[in-house]
């Protein structure tokens, strides 16, 4: 279970840094969103877990997303523009004994995004491979 304030190191930005958020809602169905603590109204800085469930029997599978937005100014227009990240699963826990192989599959995808080969530090600069990919469109 998350906690409704996220104040101890739970999120850090790219410098490394600390960012805190509290709980603002929780629903509709199985969602739960966190603001950060001192966004500006026209910044919102948004941070949401949820989950869906489909099928049934060994067809179930949970489709469970946690999504970061982030609202800046548009450098030229001054628009409100949207940078969203979110990591999807998608496990057909209906036809599952446990979940190591969906923890594999995390630690894999968490590990691609945060670092280099013999690096062993989670790098929050986004210069891991997979979140350099993501960031500056590299292959």
């Amino acid at each position: 279970m998350t906690p409704t304030s996220l104040n101890t190191n739970e999120v850090k930005n790219a410098a490394g840094s600390e960012v805190e958020f509290h709980q603002v809602s929780v629903g509709p169905g199985r969602t739960v969103t966190w603001a950060k603590i001192g966004e500006l109204p026209n910044a919102e800085h948004r941070l949401k877990i949820s989950h869906l469930e489909l099928g049934s029997g060994t067809e179930q599978r949970r489709r469970s997303q946690v999504r970061l937005d982030l609202t800046v100014p548009g450098y030229t227009s001054g628009q409100p523009r949207v940078c969203s990240f979110y990591c999807v699963a998608d496990i057909p826990i209906g036809d599952l004994n446990d979940y190591s192989t969906a923890k594999d599959a995390c630690a894999e995808l968490m590990s691609f995004l945060a670092s280099k080969g013999l690096n062993t530090t989670i790098l929050y600069d986004c210069t891991g491979y997979g979140a350099d990919a993501l960031v500056n469109g590299t292959l």
